[in-house]
């Protein structure tokens, strides 16, 4: 696998089918892993488009496994930024709590710019579980 990024709050990496493998890791990485996954998890059932989709995870590694949205995107215009996490909030009832162009990519194979990085979100409503 290669790595992608190794952080203090986490060390992400990409395997040979290109899907994302995270380990958590730093404070509070245990309520960081559940959320992310109950976030992805509401997400998928609200039939999110823009958002990786959850694959697996194993609570004893903190390790999560979600499909890949493509590359970062650093670029990506502030104006554009605003209307996916607005979207993200208005249409999914999501509030990512990390809102800036750092957790933004853009996806080739899709052809659209996709949020990532959910540890830190709300869930605004109790439409899932």
């Amino acid at each position: 696998m290669r790595n992608l990024k190794d952080g203090i709050r986490s060390l992400v990496k990409i395997d040979f089918y290109g899907n994302v493998h995270k380990y958590f890791r730093g404070t509070d990485k245990e309520e960081r892993f559940a959320n992310e996954i109950r976030i992805l998890k509401a997400l998928e059932e609200r039939g999110c488009d823009f958002v990786p989709k959850y694959i697996e995870s194993d609570e004893s590694e903190l390790h999560l496994v979600t499909t890949n949205c493509g590359s970062p995107a650093p670029d990506v215009s502030q104006k554009k930024c605003d209307k996916l996490f607005s979207k993200l909030e208005e249409q999914y009832g999501v509030r990512h709590d990390d809102p800036f162009s750092r957790n933004i990519t853009y996806d080739d194979k899709a052809g659209q710019f996709c949020v990532i990085d959910f540890e830190l979100a709300t869930l605004l409503d109790n439409q899932t579980e």
